[in-house]
């Protein structure tokens, strides 16, 4: 157990407190959402209307539409007309959404290095060069496959701090494993890391150096009982360990399992595009350097085969 108690009651938000500035974290106060992650994978899929929506999600029409129109808002979707008698609209990926496509290859690539499956489509992209890949992340100045140890931050021009994210309506948007994924698991652990705001919060601060728990009370303005709930998930999911650093009375400390070190992409990717995307004028809070290279981090997703770069419009699905 963390050091605070879990309990099953309401999860009632700490009063709001300004919080570091962070753009995964702007990201993802977006992005974690169960239900929002899965209209953007069936986006990428094409699907485009709201009757597909909901019968491939099974989602209440009125919160489809919540979520449909919280992604307008942040401009992801457009809404686009297709038919005048009766009025029918269509939701199209705009460039902000299709920016999301290098995201949505880091949880493939993290996906089949941990879990692979023969039979799961996803894992068995193709790429232009004609062959199934896995995608890699390397520096676009040099390069160099790129990991969590191959960086360092330094405070950026957007540095400072900001609200703690405001108390959403619903309890929590995690449920149980299998109800969302189309019978597909890669869906399920995805929603398990990315699908609850405050576990991906969780993890993207443990890559900031944070071990213990009222280091990340205090950079996340997170209630207790949500934090001891969220860092108890993450270690049953395997992305974090605990490690006894007191006794009487004990503490812990939370640090990131090689699976969860393996994450470092993904988070990487969050904070590219929320550096590009909701940063505003001031500039990104933190800038990521590269240390084999020297030079920023500019990311650049790869074919593992030909090592070319990988887009969504050089990829073809996979079969069955």
């Amino acid at each position: 157990m963390a050091e605070s108690s879990r309990t099953s009651t309401p999860e009632t938000p700490a009063l709001t407190q300004l919080v570091q500035a962070n753009s995964a974290t702007r990201a993802l106060n977006i992005l974690g959402d169960r239900w929002t992650l899965m209209i953007l994978y069936l986006a990428f899929q094409r699907v485009r209307r709201f009757d597909e929506f909901q019968g491939k999600i099974g989602l209440a029409r009125s919160l489809l539409i919540d979520r449909l129109r919280r992604l307008q808002a942040a401009g992801i979707l457009e809404k686009i007309r297709y038919q005048e008698r009766p009025a029918r609209d269509e939701y199209h990926l705009s460039e902000m959404g299709r920016d999301l496509y290098s995201l949505a290859l880091m949880i493939i690539r993290w996906e089949k290095r941990w879990f692979y499956d023969p039979a799961n489509p996803a894992h068995r992209l193709r790429h232009k060069c004609g062959q199934d890949f896995t995608p890699e992340f390397r520096c676009g100045h040099c390069g160099e496959l790129v990991s969590a140890r191959d960086v360092y931050a330094e405070t950026g021009p957007g540095a400072g701090f900001e609200p703690s994210p405001p108390p959403r309506a619903q309890r929590r948007s995690i449920v149980p494993a299998g109800t969302l994924n189309q019978g597909n698991p890669m869906l399920d652990r995805a929603f398990q890391v990315l699908g609850d705001r405050w576990t991906s919060h969780v993890i993207a601060s443990a890559f900031m150096g944070r071990r213990r728990f009222n280091d990340f009370q205090a950079a996340l303005g997170v209630a207790p009982n949500i934090l001891s709930d969220r860092l108890s998930r993450l270690v049953d999911l395997g992305v974090l360990r605990r490690e006894l650093y007191q006794q009487r009375p004990d503490r812990w400390e939370y640090r990131l399992t090689d699976e969860g070190r393996d994450l470092y992409p993904l988070i990487a990717e969050l904070n590219r595009w929320g550096d590009r995307w909701l940063a505003g004028d001031k500039g990104p809070p933190l800038i990521t350097y590269h240390r084999a290279c020297g030079h920023v981090l500019v990311s650049k997703v790869t074919c593992d085969h030909c090592h070319d770069e990988v887009t969504a419009f050089n990829v073809t699905p996979g079969q069955g």
